[in-house]
C-alpha cells in the first residue's frame, strides 16, 4: 500500500514539475531554438545543440513559473488555470521560487558557456516576460505586444548561439516569430475570451471577439508571410531561403490566412481553435522548411 502511495505522489511530483515549467511550451521553445542554430550554423556542435537544449528549457522553464507565482490567485479564478499546482495547493509559493531561482541561473550559466550574447538574450527574455509582459496582462491588451518580444527570441536565439552576432539574419528570425504570434496568441485569447475575463487579463486588441480583433488577425498574417519569404530576395545576409523553401512557406501561409479570414466570417470559437492549431504548425514546418532548404540546396 505505501509502495501505492508513494508511486502516486511521485507521479504527482512530477506531472507538477511539468506544469509549473510548462515543458510543452518549453519543448517547443527548445525546438525552435536549434532551428535557429541549425540555420546558424557553420559547422555542427553537439556540445551547443546540448547546452542550447538545456539553457532554452531552464529559461522558459524559471519565465513560466514566476509567471504562475506573480499570477496564483487570479490562475485561482480560472477554470483553465485553477488546477495548476500554487493555485490548486499541490506547491507552495516558496518551492515554486526555488525551482524559478535554480532554473534562472542554471539558463544563464549554461547559455553562457555557449556565448555571452546568448546568456544576455535569454536574460532579457525572462526580464520582459516576467517583469513587464505579466503584469501588463490585467492593465492592457498592449501586453501582447510586450510578450511578443521575449517570445521571438528563441528563434533568433540558436542564430546567434551559432554566430555570437546579432545582424539581419538574426534580426529576420526574430520579426519572423514577432509577427506570428499576434495571430497564434489572439486565436487563443479568442477562444478563452471568458475565461481570461475572470482572470482580468486584457488580451484581444480591441477587448472583445468582435471584427475590429478579427480585422488585425487578418493583417498580422499577411505581415507574418511576407516578413516569412524576405529571405528569398536575398538581401538577408546568410539567412537564405531557395524559391521551391518560399512557395512551401508561402502555401503554408495562405493555409493559415485561410484560416484567419474564416475566423472573420464565422467569428466563433471553433474558427479561433482552428486558426490557432493551423499557426502552430505554422511556424513548426516553417522551421523545418527553413532547415532542410539550407541544408539540402
Amino acid at each position: 500500500m505505501s509502495y501505492t502511495k508513494s508511486s502516486i505522489s511521485t507521479a504527482s511530483v512530477i506531472t507538477d514539475f511539468k506544469e509549473i515549467t510548462k515543458m510543452g511550451l518549453s519543448l517547443s521553445v527548445v525546438f525552435s531554438s536549434i532551428a535557429g542554430y541549425f540555420l546558424g550554423a557553420e559547422t555542427i556542435s553537439f556540445t551547443t545543440i546540448a547546452l542550447l537544449a538545456f539553457g532554452g528549457y531552464f529559461m522558459v522553464g524559471a519565465s513560466n513559473a514566476y509567471n504562475q507565482i506573480i499570477e496564483r490567485d487570479l490562475d485561482a479564478l480560472m477554470d483553465r488555470t485553477k488546477n495548476r499546482p500554487i493555485p490548486a495547493g499541490r506547491m507552495s509559493v516558496n518551492t515554486a521560487f526555488i525551482i524559478a531561482t535554480t532554473f534562472t541561473i542554471l539558463g544563464l550559466i549554461t547559455l553562457y558557456i555557449i556565448n555571452p550574447k546568448t546568456a544576455m538574450y535569454g536574460a532579457i527574455s525572462i526580464f520582459l516576460y516576467t517583469s513587464v509582459y505579466t503584469p501588463l496582462k490585467t492593465k492592457t491588451s498592449l501586453a501582447v505586444f510586450v510578450g511578443a518580444l521575449p517570445g521571438a527570441i528563441p528563434f533568433m536565439l540558436g542564430w546567434v548561439a551559432a554566430r555570437n552576432a546579432f545582424g539581419i539574419e538574426a534580426g529576420t528570425l526574430f520579426a519572423i516569430q514577432f509577427f506570428w504570434q499576434f495571430p497564434h496568441f489572439w486565436s487563443i485569447g479568442w477562444f478563452l475570451h471568458e475565461d481570461y475575463k475572470k482572470g482580468g487579463f486584457h488580451m484581444l486588441p480591441t477587448g472583445s471577439p468582435d471584427k475590429g480583433t478579427a480585422v488585425q488577425i487578418i493583417m498580422y498574417s499577411v505581415w507574418t508571410v511576407i516578413v516569412s519569404i524576405i529571405p528569398v530576395l536575398g538581401f538577408t545576409g546568410d539567412l537564405k531561403l531557395s524559391i521551391v523553401g518560399a512557395i512551401l512557406v508561402f502555401i503554408l501561409g495562405l493555409v493559415m490566412l485561410v484560416y484567419a479570414i474564416r475566423l472573420f466570417k464565422e467569428r466563433s470559437i471553433k474558427a479561433a481553435k482552428q486558426l490557432m492549431l493551423s499557426s502552430v504548425f505554422y511556424i513548426t514546418l516553417l522551421q523545418i522548411i527553413y532547415v532542410a532548404d539550407k541544408f539540402l540546396r
